[in-house]
């Protein structure tokens, strides 16, 4: 691993897997997902990782005129470097998944390293009133259904963003295997470092969130990347903040936001993405740690930079 001399603090806005029934506070039309994005920044967060919802009524979104409507006031309002999924939904095609960082061709993209079990249908168990009809139906059936990430649809992403855009990725890895699969895209030279390697813990379907776990993939991505990657970890739900402070330990970077937990604290919801900035920024301050810039992540994950970005079409 190449050691965080100073840590990169990612926030994830609004995601799509937790559903507006579950929180108030989670953002859903574009002048909230910016207003999130802009108060995040402010609070410290280096990188903004963006999903799109319909306005109308929170389902995820894919469209790229959503994220128009996203993408220019976030990059108009601040310097973060915004990171565009390439996951998505589960019911989403891969052309679907791509269309958003296509046609923007951003600094950085999310990029899922393995199709898995990616099971959230426990949802339904917690919420007792539910908003909008696709909610239940739509968390239910990833108890049925697996999130597809083929070799092929995996060499797709590379080259169609990576090859042609010069985007660089945010490998997220759900498992030890998926850090193989990066190995083999290395291998074949269309991932190339620095690699920034995602370790996602407490997916029902993944890894579990044992701190044992994130230790064991640190030990693996040493033995395949060496001194070629940096590392960053979450942890769905309760566990988030222990997994940025043990990632942080270790020497690598976290990522926060509602899209991976929708609380502060023990049975308190959290009221906006800067607010679990913020915690995190007071976590890190007590181990001694140096917040990145938004320079600083362009220069250590040699990105290509804002001013290359298709803003305009």
């Amino acid at each position: 691993m190449i050691p965080a001399e100073r840590v990169i603090i990612s926030t994830a806005v609004t995601g799509s897997v937790h559903v507006p029934s579950q929180s108030d506070h989670l953002p859903i039309s574009p002048q909230e997902i910016v207003a999130e994005a802009l108060a995040a920044a402010e609070a410290g967060a280096a990188v903004i990782h963006l999903h799109a919802r319909h306005p109308e009524d929170g389902r995820p979104a894919f469209e790229p005129e959503v994220f128009e409507e996203i993408i220019p006031p976030i990059t108009a309002g601040c310097d973060a470097v915004v990171n565009i999924t390439t996951g998505g939904a589960s019911s989403m095609t891969i052309e679907e998944r791509l269309a958003a960082a296509t046609r923007f061709s951003p600094e950085l993209a999310s990029l899922n390293m393995g199709s898995m079990n990616f099971v959230f249908s426990g949802i339904a168990d917690r919420v007792t009133s539910w908003k909008h009809a696709w909610e239940k139906p739509y968390v239910e059936n990833t108890y049925r259904r697996p999130f597809i990430n083929t070799f092929e649809q995996i060499e797709y992403a590379l080259r169609e963003l990576g090859e042609r855009g010069g985007t660089r990725f945010e490998y997220e890895c759900y498992d030890i295997g998926h850090l193989y699969t990066l190995a083999h895209f290395a291998d074949r030279a269309l991932a190339t470092p620095p690699f920034l390697i995602q370790g996602v813990f407490g997916i029902l379907g993944g890894i579990g969130a044992d701190h044992a776990n994130l230790t064991h993939m640190v030990a693996i991505a040493d033995k395949l990347f060496g001194a070629d990657y940096h590392f960053s970890a979450f942890a769905a739900g309760r566990r988030q903040m222990q997994f940025c402070t043990h990632s942080a330990w270790l020497g690598g970077h976290v990522r926060v936001g509602l899209e991976d937990n929708l609380y502060i604290g023990k049975g308190e919801k959290a009221t906006s993405n800067a607010q679990q900035v913020t915690k995190v920024r007071e976590v890190l301050a007590d181990l001694g740690k140096q917040i990145a810039t938004p320079a600083d992540v362009r220069r250590m994950l040699a990105l290509k930079g804002a001013e290359k970005v298709v803003l305009q079409r």
